[in-house]
C-alpha cells in the first residue's frame, strides 16, 4: 500500500519554527521527486517546495524561499520541511507529495493542475498565530 504520512504540524507563534516530516512507504522512494504543498482556507493547493531524487535539485515558491528548507533521506524514505520565521499567512494544511523523478522539482511543484504529482498524503495542519 502506497502511503505518505505527514507529522510535525501544530500551533506556533509568528516568528517561530516547525519541522514537518513525511514518511513514505509502498513505492520506490528513489524514483520519485518529493514535495510539500499547502492549502489555506478558501485557497487553492499550492506547491511550495520540492526536491528531486537524482541530483537533489530543489524548488522553493518565492514566498517561502529563504525561510523554508526541504531535505530528504533516501535511506529512511523520509522527506522534511524545516520552516523558520513563520508568518500568519503560512497557516494552512501541509501535504507531502511525490512525482516521478523524470520530472524536475519545479514541474512537480508547479505543474499545471499538479499533473506531475502522483501521490499525496493526508496533510498536517500548521497554524501560525500573530
Amino acid at each position: 500500500e502506497v502511503r505518505l504520512v505527514e507529522s510535525g504540524g501544530g500551533l506556533v507563534q509568528a516568528g517561530g519554527s516547525l519541522r514537518l516530516s513525511c514518511a513514505a512507504s509502498g513505492f520506490t522512494f528513489d524514483d520519485y521527486a518529493m514535495g510539500w504543498f499547502r492549502q489555506a482556507p478558501g485557497k487553492e493547493r499550492e506547491g511550495i517546495s520540492c526536491i528531486s531524487s537524482s541530483d537533489g535539485n530543489t524548488y522553493y515558491e518565492p514566498s517561502v524561499k529563504g525561510r523554508f528548507t526541504i531535505s530528504r533521506d533516501n535511506a529512511k524514505n523520509m522527506v522534511y520541511l524545516e520552516m523558520a520565521n513563520l508568518k500568519p499567512e503560512d497557516t494552512a494544511v501541509y501535504f507531502c507529495a511525490a512525482g516521478l523523478d523524470i520530472y524536475s522539482a519545479y514541474l512537480v511543484c508547479q505543474g499545471y493542475q499538479h499533473r506531475y504529482t502522483e501521490l499525496w498524503g493526508q496533510g498536517t495542519l500548521v497554524t501560525v498565530s500573530s
